[in-house]
Order: structure tokens, then C-alpha cells, then sequence
């Protein structure tokens, strides 16, 4: 009996260290990944603080139901929360679903069999064990994350999956409501493990956008970061086609070359590249080229500005307005939009509360007025009214 209530005690022991670890584990692991550059406070000028509270802000990109933090709440780490985002004055978002990412990512070459980090992450955790074998339930459950906001807080938070559902939130932030919304999104198709009808799936359960890859070739063709360079398979052409007739908007972040190609010739509806940067601007293995920007800006393309080194080449305010300035020059401004990549695993130079920095920074540049709205959030809106199931 004794040797049974020891064997039970280090037993409860080893669970509770168990479940202590799962609690510390993931903020950890987030403060190392998802980091803001140490900075002194940015100077912001009055002119540029009266500008920035009038502007309507979106962005294209970011990772933030990954990870284990309620969005409701201010946090201590990451990017990415309702409260920063009231702060700085941000009114949508598009929150993405990272699914799989392979051991050792790098932006030149990785293998569609490395191993995957996420699976890791989502045990680590506490996702449900439906997630840690099925990458469709993987973006679900994120889903349930994001949609749980509005459910347990309404006035803060609106999700948005119609044209309509846009205007309402629109008219709501004009009568002074203190609300911001969000669009749910894939990072990379993967996410369909491999079947076609997991895009009615998603889209019923909410997904609006799509991307097509992530760092390693899938199912539906090659990705910028894979082994192959190759354009869409038959897989990948029958999903696209799905995607399209239902509505669903294609961003094409991460695809290689000849899979935008591919796109661009399937369809003469818009696309995304929802987090990048320009390869004239900077030439990384991130960035498309110029020439392929040119001819999504030709179809009524979005082409979102990442805060990142890897999409900039200089993670600070100052260097990712020259990168917007420079897409202005080359797509037009009804073109260029913002994609931070905000908590995707990216060291970014703030956090969306300190917005602020870059109003200012534009003006600096001799960006005018119109550019600016433009830039930090009417082209998306512009783009969403248009592309969102009516």
C-alpha cells in the first residue's frame, strides 16, 4: 500500500510538472520568436498623431491565433492584440493560420518531409488531439479561437465575412464604437490535407483568403521556399478553380513564380500578396519580382508591405516606407497596402500599437495625404468591399 501511494504521488508529481511546463513552455517560446527590436520611444509629431487618428487602418497579414495569448487582453509579448490594436488606432485584420512549418525554414530551399515544427507547438500547447495529426483541423481551431472573441466580446470585436458584415463594422467605428475586426485567412493550402472539399469546409467556416504555399512545396504546386520551382499541379488547378467560384480571395505569398503565373493566367480576378517586400527594393529570396508585382497590380492585385529584414532588408520605420514608397513607384498607390507579418515568427521594429511611427514616417518622406490613407488602410478596404462575398 505504501509503494502504491508513493508510486501515486510521484506519479501526480510528474503531471503537475507536466502541465507547469505547458503553461511556461509557449510564452517562452513566443518571446523568443515573435520579438519588437529595442527601441527608444518613436517621435511622433502632432501633425502626424491628428493624421493617424483619423485614418482607417488594415493589414493583410498576421499570425496571431498561433499562439497561446488571449486577444483580448494587452500582452507582454508578440505583436498582435484587441487592446494594442484599439491603440494604435488599427480597424482590421487579417489573421492567418499557420498550420505546418518545416524543421530548419529558410528562405532558399526546404524539403516537403521535414520534419514540422507545428505539431510540436500545438501539443505543447494544449490544442486538441484532433490537431496534432490534421492540418484542416489545425486552421479550424484557430478559427474557434478568433470567432470566440466576438462571442464573449461583441463591443470590442467584430469578425468580418461579407461586404456587408465590412460596412457594418465601418459604420459602427463612425459612431465612435471602440470595435476592431478581423478576416480569417490560410498560410498556405496545406491546410487542405490534400482534399478538395475541405475549401467548402473552410470557407463555411469562415475563411475569406487563401494562400496558396507556405516554405515547401504541397499539393497544389511549388512554393518560392521549395524544392521543385514548379507552377500549379492538376491538384492545384482544380483548387484554385473551387477557390474562385466561391469566392474565396487568393493571395499567392510564398507561391514560386511559376505558380503566380499560373494564377495570374487562370483568372482575371485580383490577388494578394498579403506579406512581402519588392525585390527592386530589396533583393531577397522573400521577394518576387518586379516584373511579376507589375502584372498582379495590372489585374487589380494588393500587394501587402512586410516589417520584417527578410522583406525590407532593415527592420525600421524609416526602411519599410522607402519599400512602400518604392512599390508606390513602381505598381501605383492604389496598389500597395500593409502586411506586417505581425507575430510570424518575425523580429519586427513595433508592435501594432505604435502604428503612429509609421504616419509619421511618411510624412517625412513627402508621402501626401491621399497616399497615406491609402496606403495604411483604404486600399484594403477599397479591395475587401469588392472581393468579399456580397
Amino acid at each position: 500500500m505504501r509503494v502504491l501511494k508513493t508510486t501515486l504521488m510521484i506519479g501526480a508529481g510528474l503531471i503537475l510538472l507536466a502541465l507547469g511546463l505547458l503553461s511556461i513552455v509557449p510564452a517562452v517560446l513566443e518571446k523568443q520568436m515573435n520579438t519588437v527590436i529595442p527601441h527608444a520611444p518613436y517621435t511622433v509629431s502632432e501633425e502626424a498623431l491628428k493624421l493617424h487618428g483619423s485614418l482607417i487602418i488594415a493589414d493583410l497579414h498576421s499570425d496571431s491565433t498561433l499562439w497561446k495569448r488571449n486577444l483580448l487582453e494587452r500582452g507582454d509579448r508578440g505583436h498582435v492584440d484587441i487592446p494594442r490594436m484599439r491603440e494604435g488606432n488599427a480597424t482590421l485584420q487579417m489573421f492567418t493560420s499557420v498550420t505546418r512549418s518545416p524543421r530548419g525554414q529558410n528562405y532558399e530551399q526546404n524539403s516537403s518531409d521535414a520534419l514540422d515544427n507545428i505539431t510540436l507547438l500545438a501539443i505543447a500547447q494544449g490544442w486538441p488531439i484532433s490537431t496534432w495529426n490534421s492540418l484542416t483541423a489545425r486552421a479550424l481551431y484557430q478559427a474557434e479561437k478568433l470567432k470566440s472573441l466576438e462571442i464573449t466580446a461583441p463591443q470590442e470585436f467584430q469578425m468580418v465575412y461579407s461586404a456587408s458584415d465590412l460596412k457594418r463594422l465601418l459604420e459602427r467605428r463612425t459612431n465612435s464604437e471602440q470595435v476592431v475586426g478581423g478576416i480569417l485567412g490560410t498560410e498556405g493550402s496545406h491546410a487542405l490535407d490534400g482534399k478538395l472539399e475541405n475549401i467548402d469546409t473552410l470557407f463555411n467556416a469562415g475563411f475569406r483568403m487563401m494562400s496558396l504555399q507556405h516554405f515547401f512545396d504541397n499539393k497544389l504546386g511549388g512554393s518560392l521556399h521549395g524544392e521543385s520551382g514548379k507552377g500549379l499541379t492538376p491538384f492545384g488547378e482544380q483548387a484554385v478553380d473551387r477557390m474562385l467560384e466561391l469566392g474565396v480571395i487568393l493571395d499567392v505569398s510564398h507561391s514560386s513564380p511559376a505558380v503566380v503565373l499560373d494564377v495570374i493566367n487562370r483568372t482575371d480576378k485580383p490577388l494578394l500578396v498579403s506579406h512581402t517586400g519588392f525585390q527592386g527594393h530589396c533583393n531577397s529570396p522573400r521577394n518576387i519580382s518586379d516584373e511579376l508585382m507589375i502584372a498582379i497590380a495590372a489585374d487589380g492585385g494588393l500587394i501587402g508591405v512586410g516589417y520584417w529584414d527578410a522583406a525590407v532588408c532593415d527592420a525600421s520605420p524609416k526602411t519599410i516606407v522607402a519599400a512602400i514608397e518604392y512599390g508606390i513607384d513602381l505598381v501605383g498607390e492604389d496598389h500597395v497596402a500593409l502586411g506586417s507579418d505581425f507575430d510570424g515568427s518575425v523580429a519586427a521594429p513595433f508592435d501594432i500599437s505604435e502604428l503612429a511611427a509609421l504616419t509619421d514616417e511618411m510624412l517625412q518622406a513627402g508621402f501626401t495625404e491621399r497616399q497615406i490613407r491609402k496606403v495604411m488602410g483604404l486600399n484594403i478596404i477599397r479591395f475587401m468591399a469588392k472581393n468579399l462575398p456580397q
